[in-house]
């Protein structure tokens, strides 16, 4: 287990390929909210599997995972944590840098705090407005549910799921690898105090980010939704903005063979962008 401290807070983060060095390149991962690096891991390292060169930083945002959260109060603190984490674990370069949901929001305020050194922006299923009331969200709804899993788990856990639209023996077992286990290792007493204070204040719209972006959505997506992302795409004009049918806020489970396409192709552009 590898740990970084930021002021007081020691950030776990989980890293693959190789190295710092020349010839390498970075990028850092941020889940979403309140799981951990897990998610991202099980959908990102495919995408990297048999491309050389890329080192591959997976955080724990604080409270959630192994990282411990002293002093943090506010998806502000959050953020404060993860910029010294990403400073600290990536002190000079260029780096890429990629976020789930709640990461999102993340990932989009670092591209914000250091256009010159984020080399690229991911954003999958993002969170765009914090406020739960403001979002722009479809009715959930499930479109495939795979009748020998329903016989296995019951109906009642089924239609407890929250997440998944596709609902097959697959996509269930992803989720009870990749999501399950970052909920159960969260600290309630944190996370109710980021709930609290959920909407950041740090910048997260820069002057038009001109480097390689992907915001990828799921159009019946009714956590994050895809509507506001679509509000925000004019601030990226190299961004790629994919809406994908029978994908809800687990895309990359559902949709896989899209979802890695997409963000292959980003990082071919990131890669073309950016020479190492």
């Amino acid at each position: 287990m590898a740990y970084v401290e930021v002021d007081g807070v020691r950030v776990h983060h989980v890293e693959h390929g190789p190295r710092p060095g020349a010839g390498v390149r970075t990028a850092v991962l941020v889940h979403g909210f309140p799981v951990d690096h897990r998610i991202m891991t099980g959908a990102f390292e495919p995408v990297f599997a048999g491309r050389e060169g890329w080192r591959r930083v997976y955080v724990d945002l604080p409270g959630m995972g192994r990282t411990t959260a002293p002093g943090v109060a506010s998806t502000d603190d959050v953020f404060r944590v993860l910029r010294g984490a990403v400073e600290a674990l990536v002190p000079e370069g260029p780096y890429a840098v990629v976020g789930q949901s709640f990461g999102g929001y993340m990932a989009r305020g670092l591209a914000a705090a250091d256009p010159d050194r984020v080399a690229g922006l991911a954003a999958v299923v993002p969170l765009i407005e914090p406020r739960h009331e403001l979002r722009q969200l479809p009715e959930r709804q499930v479109l495939v549910r795979d009748p020998a899993l329903a016989a296995r788990v019951g109906a009642e856990a089924l239609d407890a799921e929250e997440v998944l639209v596709v609902q097959t023996e697959g996509t269930w077992a992803r989720a009870r690898e990749e999501v399950d286990p970052g909920l159960a290792a969260a600290d309630p007493v944190v996370v109710a105090r980021i709930e609290a204070s959920y909407a950041g204040t740090f910048p997260v719209e820069p002057a038009p980010f001109e480097k390689p972006v992907l915001i990828v959505a799921g159009r019946q997506d009714s956590m994050t939704g895809y509507r506001d992302a679509w509000d925000v795409v004019e601030r990226y004009p190299r961004a790629t903005f994919a809406v994908l049918d029978r994908a809800g806020h687990a895309l990359n489970i559902e949709q896989r063979g899209l979802f890695e396409a997409l963000a292959g192709e980003w990082l071919d552009r990131v890669e073309e962008a950016t020479p190492a």
